[in-house]
């Protein structure tokens, strides 16, 4: 699941502030920013953090579960020829 961390992650490198994912999201700013100030999963509606992280999944980010490295973000790797993945 996603952690406080890589909500972060994914804002700033989106460059997003918290009002730009909460309207991508349609989870309140406030809800957000108890979320990031977290450094695991936060405890939270499930339903809150999938709509986060399908927010961020449309720009092309990438997701990473902790495994032994820590949790992280990449960017989706273009499909290759237009075609789609």
């Amino acid at each position: 699941m996603l952690t406080g961390a890589q909500i972060r992650m994914a804002r700033g490198h989106l460059r997003w502030s918290v009002k730009d994912l909460a309207e991508a999201s349609g989870v309140s700013t406030a809800t957000i920013k108890r979320m990031e100030e977290v450094d695991g999963v936060p405890k939270a509606i499930t339903d809150n953090l999938l709509k986060i992280k399908s927010a961020l999944e449309n720009k092309d980010l990438v997701f990473l579960p902790e495994n032994g490295g820590g949790a992280g973000l990449r960017m989706r790797k273009p499909a290759e020829n237009g075609a789609a993945q």
